[in-house]
């Protein structure tokens, strides 16, 4: 059978801890994302949270013909178990499959269980809200978010075609507002197209999908340039295509195994306020941690028909700041940036760790190899290489192979013997990076923050000076090879 939701499902119920699913009945409005927050959140929502398991809740207040999954990704142990991979090295194995792509096939409806069951905008008892089991993370979210939602889209010409993650909240009984951060996704260059000759855009919005397309779908240029198609990363990762279908009211391809699909356009020249239900001022908590503040004007995507699978279909969903939007975002900017300095500077990035710390954007570790002197000053090159094409990148921490980029207490034992303030800390001033830190706006630092999203860089250098290596070596214990057997 081929690679979805629910074969990834059953196969997470084969590992003890990592699956779970709950009949108590949850209200999706901040009480779904408040439980979770306490079982398996983690990454940088606040405190106390925790690594845990993947839930459904099956008993969704209001939704009775409709399940919530929660989690699948949120913990990067969890994905190498569903991506078949040793967990520290998902970086090699997305780089190794987003340049050798395995490209989407298309299938007919009837081999597509996204469009079981129809449901037209145009039905005057139409409403996605009574409809789609889209939480809210807080009680002071602007509305019901989709937050794993892919979006697929086309040019005009529908020579090219991407998919892309945003937030999109549910403004009204056939409305989306659905936030396109400027520049910084393809879909948005596709709609300037459409824009300018003034038509609307078509778009299909996916749900409930296997992990391997809601990950590969987060690359972004300069690692896929304009007109790559992400499914095909997906497609690497599991060795077989991903399959679409043409959509029943638009003209637009859906990925045929979703649990659902909503079928669209995109609006020309339209916005709308994304609070305009609340009026709150805030849109839902994003990744640094923080509650998002609500844009003034959304892209405005009006519904022309909703499909789904028929057996009590899944919406899978996340909260803003947890572990899984880490695994999201930062495992193919890993694989990026191993990509981008294997070819500048070959053999000397052993492995790359975005760490929940930034959220899977604002930082990453770099592990450093140097064969003799000649190399020494090379892991600052590659701190710059990966600064000069990840503008959300802020913060750089360099270390020796013998430091376990994924245990922070090795990482900061690094930073305390083998780290010195007053030349090992690397300041880049007046650059740019992502505009939800709340550090980088105006007020924080008038001097050098002219414009919201401007931001200081920073490089830690952990590495031993080549020329002293002897004198930075960890104490020799003695290897065992039959230590477990003591545990017996």
């Amino acid at each position: 059978m081929a690679y979805d939701l629910r074969k990834v499902i059953d196969e997470l119920k084969t590992h003890s801890g990592q699956y779970h699913e709950t009949d108590k009945e949850i209200d999706p409005d901040a009480d779904l994302a408040g439980v979770y927050r306490y079982i398996g959140a983690g990454g940088t929502v606040e405190r106390p949270t925790q690594e845990g398991p993947a839930m459904m809740f099956n008993n969704v207040k209001g939704f009775p013909d409709s399940r919530v999954l929660i989690g699948a990704i949120a913990s990067r142990k969890r994905v190498g178990m569903i991506l078949h991979h040793d967990y520290k090295t998902l970086g090699h194995l997305l780089n190794d499959a987003v340049t050798h792509p395995v490209s989407p096939v298309e299938v007919s409806k009837d081999q597509a269980p996204a469009q079981e069951v129809v449901m037209k905008a145009s039905d005057p008892n139409f409403d996605i809200r009574k409809i789609l089991a889209a939480p809210t993370n807080t009680p002071q979210d602007a509305g019901p978010y989709i937050t794993m939602g892919v979006v697929y889209g086309s040019s005009p010409d529908n020579k090219q075609s991407d998919v892309t993650i945003h937030r999109m909240v549910l403004e009204d009984k056939d409305t989306i507002g659905m936030y396109i951060m400027p520049g910084g996704r393809h879909l948005g260059a596709f709609l300037k197209e459409y824009e300018a000759q003034n038509k609307p855009m078509p778009i299909t919005i996916n749900i409930g999908l296997d992990p391997a397309i809601t990950i590969g779908a987060t690359f972004e240029p300069p690692t896929t340039p304009l007109g790559y198609n992400e499914l095909q990363v997906a497609g690497a990762l599991r060795n077989e295509p991903v399959q679409l279908v043409k959509g029943t009211t638009v003209d637009q391809l859906g990925i045929a195994r979703s649990e659902w699909i909503i079928e669209g356009e995109i609006e020309p020249n339209t916005h709308m306020q994304e609070d305009i239900n609340t009026n709150t001022g805030f849109a839902m908590p994003e990744f640094p941690g923080y509650n998002g503040v609500a844009n003034p004007a959304v892209n405005v995507v009006k519904i022309k028909a909703v499909t789904h699978r028929q057996d009590r279909p899944i919406v899978q969903t996340t909260i803003g700041p947890s572990e899984e939007h880490v695994s999201m975002a930062g495992i193919p900017t890993e694989a990026s940036i191993l990509n981008l300095v294997d070819r500048a500077i070959p053999g000397k990035v052993k492995n790359v760790y975005n760490a929940p710390a930034g959220g899977g954007k604002l930082m990453t570790i770099m592990q450093i190899h140097k064969d003799d002197e000649a190399d020494e000053g090379i892991q600052r090159q590659a701190a710059l290489l990966a600064f000069s094409a990840f503008k959300e990148l802020k913060t750089v921490i360099l270390v020796d192979e013998d430091v376990d980029i994924f245990d922070w207490n090795d990482v900061m034992w690094t930073i305390n013997t083998r780290f010195q303030a007053d030349r090992d800390i690397m300041v880049l001033e007046g650059m740019r990076n992502h505009p939800l830190d709340p550090s980088e706006l105006p007020e924080y630092d008038p001097a050098r923050i002219r414009i919201r999203g401007m931001s200081s860089k920073l490089v830690l250098d952990g590495t031993v000076p080549y020329n002293m290596r002897d004198k930075f070596k960890r104490a020799p214990f003695k290897k065992m090879t039959n230590w477990e057997e003591y545990l017996k």
